[in-house]
């Protein structure tokens, strides 16, 4: 039998390199800059963005997968694989679910997964995919453990500033200006498959970072999935990575921990030094 193809739209996050490892094929979103539209992490980068914007360039704007993109995608994944396991961005914050399942209709052999998420929640989902595939699972007794699995999965992430929220019409110009003249940092969380402010913290972008790390931690303890947890940021500064990573390496409760870089899609939104941590709890 052939192998069982994983795809996940580009808003997972996944480096290039765990999608290889994993075998993860990646289709890429659409970014619009300019009224140009370009496919998120080929022909633009997040840093192409941030340096848009920083020149006083407007937000960019994303699009979802068409259905048309998706069969093209599907088919040709399908010559490759017994049957294929697609992720989307959660269908509560885009379109792209109810396009991949128009185009599985279309495409025989494709199962469509409403991820629930966004960010490496959906890269989370689509190792796990890849590691059961790879252990001999069946299609169907894999999709039925996401299902599962999704509802379990712990997703949030912390903003410097509201500045692309404003500008992308999902603050007010007046809540944001207070945001950064009071130096509060928003932390959004995953919940239900929509987003939602969870806490708000207070001082410079790496002290709350740190709260931000031990107090979701801690209001988990002894429930977190071991396994493996991921550390996704955008355009942050190494040193606050690295010591986000030792923050979690401190608590000794996952066996690996995944750094990746935001891709276009939740950047465009989020802007540069957001930084989340992304992970599941025991059912």
């Amino acid at each position: 039998m052939k192998r069982i193809g994983i795809s996940a739209d580009s808003s997972c996050d996944l480096s290039a390199e765990i999608a290889e490892q994993y075998g993860i094929t990646v289709i890429p979103q659409a970014i619009i800059m300019e009224g140009r539209t370009y496919r998120d992490g080929i022909e633009l980068k997040p840093s192409d963005i941030f340096r848009h914007v920083s020149a006083g360039g407007e937000i960019c704007s994303t699009t979802a997968i068409n259905t048309a993109e998706y069969c093209g995608a599907f088919t040709e994944l399908r010559k490759e694989c017994g049957a294929l396991i697609h992720f989307t961005i959660g269908s509560a914050l885009s379109s792209c679910y109810q396009n991949a399942v128009l185009a599985a209709e279309e495409v025989p052999g494709v199962t469509v997964v409403d991820s629930m998420n966004l960010t490496t929640g959906i890269g989370y989902l689509a190792v796990a995919a890849a590691k059961m595939a790879e252990a001999g699972m069946e299609p169907e007794a894999i999709a039925a453990k996401l299902e599962n699995l999704k509802t379990r999965m712990d997703v949030s992430f912390v903003i410097d500033k509201l500045d692309y929220l404003r500008k992308g019409g999902r603050c007010s110009a007046v809540t944001a200006f207070g945001a950064n003249l009071l130096n509060i940092r928003p932390s959004i969380s995953v919940r239900d498959g929509e987003l939602t402010v969870d806490r708000k913290y207070r001082g410079a972008f790496r002290q709350c970072v740190r709260k931000y790390i031990g107090e979701r931690l801690d209001a988990v303890q002894g429930r977190c999935a071991p396994d493996v947890i991921f550390l996704t940021h955008a355009a942050c500064p190494e040193a606050v990575v690295e010591e986000a990573r030792e923050l979690i390496r401190s608590r000794g409760i996952f066996s690996e921990i995944l750094v990746t870089e935001a891709g276009c899609t939740v950047s465009s939104h989020c802007g540069p030094n957001t930084l989340g941590i992304i992970f599941a709890v025991k059912s």
